[in-house]
């Protein structure tokens, strides 16, 4: 059984920073890609934030949050930290890790929030 826990959203001010992050578990896990996305309120869909394809140096940013946000792994712990900086209100989402492992199954945690607000 895979487990996917996010944890380190919250409340911050416009301009201010939160890190995010993953942890992936579970036996013979191996991971072949892992990322985070959000969803928006009111919006069903979720969006890719940014992720990356396990033991390369391959990442994707949206592009609303490149130059902001910074994706960084822990292969041997298998957990993924998403750095915000610079955080809008328009960043405020539910923030969601997904793994996808080498056999192309796929795992959700139960998200995190985050709002930007004065």
């Amino acid at each position: 059984q895979v487990q996917v826990v996010e944890s380190g959203g919250g409340l911050v001010q416009p301009g201010g920073s939160l890190r995010l992050s993953c942890a992936a578990s579970g036996s013979a896990l191996d991971i072949y890609v892992m990322g985070w996305f959000r969803q928006f309120p009111g919006n069903q869909r979720r969006e890719l934030v940014a992720d990356m394809y396990w033991n390369t140096d391959m990442k994707y940013y949206h592009e609303s949050v490149r130059g902001r946000f910074t994706i960084s792994e822990d292969g041997a712990k298998n957990t993924l930290d998403l750095q915000m900086e610079s955080l809008k209100p328009e960043d405020t989402a539910l923030y969601y890790c997904k793994v996808v492992s080498e056999s192309r199954d796929t795992y959700w945690g139960q998200g995190t929030q985050v709002t930007v607000s004065s």
